[in-house]
């Protein structure tokens, strides 16, 4: 099928099935007449590189991953590579826990600056606090409210 069609069928810009193809992510036979034509299963191909895509995988991942010939496909090492990208999403999902975490202790700081010192002066002792480590660490089970409830103070500069 033509690049046109193909477009059509899968949703996909011909501008990106080029650039698939310019990377190695996809195999295209040229007609004498220079026309791109692309065998049915560029449908499929499409499909998995959407979706791998967006379970997280980078192109280079996904271009390491899937063989231009399916049928070559090696089930052990999609299934490990699968379980390494669950891998990573943990690790990430315990980072941005730690820094949702460190945000709403900082916010409730904030928010609980006495009436009588200026921001800027709240500033200074909240970096003095977390540098000796004082402040208190928020809890997981904190209500995200929390990241809209302080408004107060916002554009600080610390010297």
């Amino acid at each position: 099928m033509k690049i046109g069609e193909l477009a059509e069928r899968t949703g996909i810009a011909a501008s990106r099935i080029r650039f698939y193809e310019g990377i190695g992510l996809l195999e295209v036979e040229r007609q004498s007449n220079g026309y791109r034509t692309y065998p049915p299963e560029t449908v499929l191909m499409l499909g998995l590189i959407a979706a791998a895509q967006q379970a997280g995988f980078s192109l280079d991942e996904i271009r390491m991953l899937l063989p231009l010939d399916l049928t070559q496909w090696k089930h052990g090492t999609l299934v490990e590579a699968l379980r390494s990208k669950v891998r990573d999403i943990e690790a990430m999902e315990i980072r941005l826990a730690k820094s949702k975490q460190h945000l709403v202790t900082l916010l409730d700081e904030i928010d609980a600056k006495p009436e009588e010192i200026d921001c800027a002066t709240n500033a200074k002792r909240l970096l003095s606090r977390m540098r000796s480590g004082e402040l208190k660490r928020a809890t997981a089970t904190d209500d995200v409210t929390k990241l809209h409830k302080s408004s107060r103070c916002r554009s600080v500069k610390v010297p």
